[in-house]
């Protein structure tokens, strides 16, 4: 498989861009490549390109992630139906009266998501914002969590009208499900905008008589428990997605994501797989060297001070930071040495300081003049 180019690099903006440098960038490029304009050889492909790269960078989410992981880690937690969910293009294309009916439709056959369904037959998907501490990313957690959605309704089956009901066609939309606008743009052409039919809900046609439970929404609300299983690893920002668990719609129920938010630890601080952290340790430990105790995620370990060991001085433990989310081990721990100097002394031990003093000078002098 080839590999896909910068999304900066496609839509030539730097990385540092604002929204609107982003916007005005592909704005440019669709105007220049939009297969109702262009019909060079190509052009098409390239009009995919620069669409997949304004649907990920025009949603901050989608931005983030692939500014942090670049494209082998954002194309494992996004599909490409994923990066064109509730992505906006209307506002762009509307602007120069591209199409004639809804631009997800248009999306759908380019890149072959789902056959061009039209809208409101989708439900929509659902967002829970669950947080951890950083002891449960390490370990891995089942939780439960309870939200609302709707689902179909049971007395008419998700239909929206009662048993034995007759069906008529939408009035206003004559069935098409959707209703156009045009307007005259003079020497820009015509503007025709296309939305879901308001009387029908994008259907074409109604019940005659409608569902006494759901009121012809063939859908009902519900409160959902579901247990939530995070793998050992997890960051915060990852998405766990349950397919058909978001809101009901009559061509197919949208889907439940879990963002985690992974809280602050107040010892460990994280960096991809591995932690950091500071312990304390006093001046004899530090001078004479000394075996310790440091706490981690899994237990306490034995850490060797070394003699000599000097302030902010750094030791790598292999393997005691965080589980690579896909299973392979562990990253390192790094353990920062803070030498603690007492601030109450005994007059006993100001006299051996005083002594030790003494004695390190008269070494030094020896070494110069011995």
């Amino acid at each position: 498989m080839a590999t896909k180019r910068d999304y900066y690099e496609i839509l030539g903006v730097p990385r540092s861009a604002s929204k609107d440098e982003i916007k005005g960038s592909y704005r440019k490029l669709a105007m220049q490549f939009h297969p109702d304009r262009n019909k060079d050889a190509g052009a098409e492909e390239k009009f995919k390109e620069i669409s997949e790269a304004y649907a990920v960078l025009s949603d901050e989410q989608k931005k983030r992630t692939y500014d942090q992981y670049g494209h082998s880690g954002f194309d494992q937690r996004y599909t490409q139906e994923d990066i064109f969910r509730n992505a906006n293009f209307d506002d762009i294309f509307r602007e120069f009266g591209f199409g004639g009916g809804p631009f997800e439709d248009m999306f759908s056959g380019m890149f072959g998501m789902g056959g061009g369904r039209r809208r409101g037959e989708v439900g929509h998907d659902l967002r829970y914002d669950m947080e951890i501490s950083l002891e449960e990313a390490a370990k891995g957690v089942s939780k439960e969590v309870e939200y609302a959605h709707t689902v179909a309704c049971n007395h008419c089956k998700g239909s929206g009208g009662e048993q034995g009901s007759g069906i008529k066609t939408c009035a206003k939309c004559g069935g098409r499900g959707q209703v156009q606008q045009i307007r005259n743009m003079g020497p820009f052409g015509r503007m025709v905008t296309a939305s879901t039919c308001p009387s029908c809900r994008g259907v074409g046609r109604s019940f005659e008589k409608e569902c006494k439970e759901c009121y012809g929404k063939g859908a009902v609300r519900k409160n959902e428990k579901l247990e939530i299983r995070v793998p050992a690893g997890v960051e915060s920002g990852s998405r766990i997605k349950y397919k058909g668990m978001g809101e009901f719609g009559k061509d197919g129920s949208g889907d439940l994501y879990i963002i985690i938010g992974v809280r602050e630890h107040p010892d460990f601080v994280r960096e991809g797989e591995d932690l950091h952290m500071d312990v304390a340790v006093g001046i004899v430990q530090a001078a004479l060297g000394a075996e310790i105790e440091v706490p981690t995620l899994f237990g306490k370990v034995k850490m060797k001070i070394p003699a000599g060991t000097q302030p902010h001085e750094k030791f790598r433990l292999r393997g005691e930071g965080m589980p690579h989310v896909r299973g392979k081990g562990r990253g390192d721990l790094y353990v920062r040495v803070r030498v603690q100097v007492p601030s109450k002394l005994s007059e006993k031990q100001k006299s051996l300081l005083k002594e030790f003093e003494k004695e390190s000078k008269k070494g030094v002098i020896d070494r110069m003049f011995g």
